[in-house]
């Protein structure tokens, strides 16, 4: 995917490397959902060890996040990633090597945390190789769209490879990925002693710390709390919301998640400081990021499921129906930093809101009839959304992220990426509860009318 402003020729490297680690961690988040049922199979085990099992590595993925970016700003953002691919790749061994489900869903749990720490350290590093407003924009612009992107080529290829060969070569790529990306942070990178003897981040101890204190107990709580939550949200797939078994990880969460407000409102150096949240701009982009990315994913567990069990198609067959919307996602990102050059910020994620309603609804009415061609119903749905889900990305990521000191980028990247992990699980439980299906993606598409309406009355 092209950078959207033009870079001098010694920050393509770093953002291509970047760019590639942040697909890759998308791609690994959906590379089991496609062969869930060949792994049940395998293993023995039921609905509701394949439900924990898909959902493990976002759970450890979004509840590290904002301690991760925490690091980043505290240790620097190339240190921190190192880290974080050192995690990633173990994890990404031993799953392939897996002998049964607890191994396997333990490597899917360190994966997960490994990626808390890659993605805001990666969107540290960029803060620094982009340091002009204007070039760093531009480049968030684009960046927005690599995480659907890497979902779409984790549905697409995890099909692919489970038919042609196992489940457990889906593997391979995470892990080249990541033996490659070890060999090349040294000589593309800058150096985080670089970075943080820049007079972007020489301030008063009293202002903007440059080595922010790590606050343990807020980062415990919010991790505790999101993954409680996001875990009592997963099981609703299998359990009525009245049960226990919902009931009690929701009713822990929301008290963990209580308890981190408090310690956040008295911490000396909180993990999330109160004010981050209160920019309207920034609000607004992560509710975008958090419905888009809702939006894609609920799209992708329906017709994965819906061409499979009702029309009968293969896991093959099933991942190259979403050809079409890579297409359309990749051809609409390499416009969309050019769009909000020209339109603004607002207007283009107003209208990629908009396009990714009319997407949905039209997959609501058509795309789940069982008689209905491919072509007619899916296709067009399917072109929409990808469209108006690439403008979307592209204006919540630059809406997320503007106006956050250097010091904060790490922060600023957390908060971004847990929008964008903890949306799907959160708006999916939600719009399931209302009915079948079609009403789930209408009751998405009307979410993205409202959230559109409110961007449009607010004029951010």
């Amino acid at each position: 995917m092209a950078v959207t402003v033009a870079a001098p020729r010694s920050t393509r490297g770093p953002f291509a490397l970047l760019g590639t680690l942040q697909v890759t961690l998308i791609f690994t988040l959906v590379a089991v959902a496609v062969p869930l049922p060949g792994i049940g199979d395998e293993f023995g085990v039921g609905r509701e060890e394949l439900i924990l099992l898909s959902a493990a590595y976002g759970l450890t993925f979004a509840g590290l996040l904002l301690f991760g970016g925490r690091l980043a700003d505290r240790h620097g953002g190339r240190r921190t990633l190192v880290a974080g691919l050192v995690v990633f790749g173990v994890a990404s061994v031993a799953a392939p090597l897996a002998p049964g489900y607890g191994a396997l869903l333990a490597a899917r749990f360190a994966q997960g945390a490994g990626a808390a720490l890659i993605a805001p350290a990666a969107m540290a590093v960029l803060r620094t190789v982009f340091p002009s407003p204007a070039a760093y924009g531009g480049v968030m612009a684009t960046w927005g769209g690599l995480s659907v992107l890497g979902a779409t080529a984790g549905n697409l290829l995890s099909g692919v490879i489970s038919a042609l060969l196992s489940w457990r070569w889906a593997f391979a790529v995470p892990l080249a990925v990541t033996v490659a990306a070890l060999a090349l942070v040294p000589r593309v990178l800058p150096a985080d002693d670089d970075v943080h003897g820049s007079a972007q981040f020489r301030s008063s101890a009293h202002e903007h710390p440059a080595r922010p204190r790590l606050d343990l107990p807020g980062a415990l709580l919010a991790t505790g709390g999101l993954v409680s939550v996001s875990y009592g949200l997963v099981l609703t797939d299998a359990w009525s919301w009245t049960s226990g078994r919902v009931l009690g990880p929701l009713v822990a969460g929301v008290v963990l998640l209580a308890g981190f407000v408090g310690v956040e409102r008295r911490a000396r150096d909180p993990l999330l400081p109160p004010r981050f949240l209160l920019d309207g701009r920034r609000t607004l982009g992560l509710a975008a990021t958090a419905l888009t990315a809702a939006g894609t994913s609920t799209v992708f567990v329906l017709f994965s499921l819906h061409l499979q069990d009702e029309r009968g198609w293969s896991a093959l067959r099933t991942s190259t129906a979403f050809v079409p919307f890579a297409v359309a996602l990749i051809a609409s990102s390499r416009v969309a930093g050019r769009l909000i050059v020209r339109y603004g910020v607002a207007v283009v994620t107003c209208g990629g809101l908009v396009g990714g309603a009319v997407g949905l609804g039209l997959l609501a009415l058509l795309g789940l009839g069982g008689g209905i061609p491919y072509a007619y119903g899916l296709l067009p749905g399917f072109v929409l959304l990808a469209a108006g889900a690439a403008a979307s990305f592209a204006g919540a990521a630059v809406l997320a992220t503007e106006r956050v000191p250097a010091e904060r980028t790490g922060l600023a990247g957390g908060v971004h990426n847990t929008a964008m992990e903890t949306g799907p699980t959160v708006v999916f439980a939600l719009v399931l509860a209302v009915g079948g299906d079609a009403a789930s993606l209408a009751a998405t598409a009307a979410l993205f009318g409202a959230a559109a309406l409110a961007m449009r009355l607010t004029r951010p």
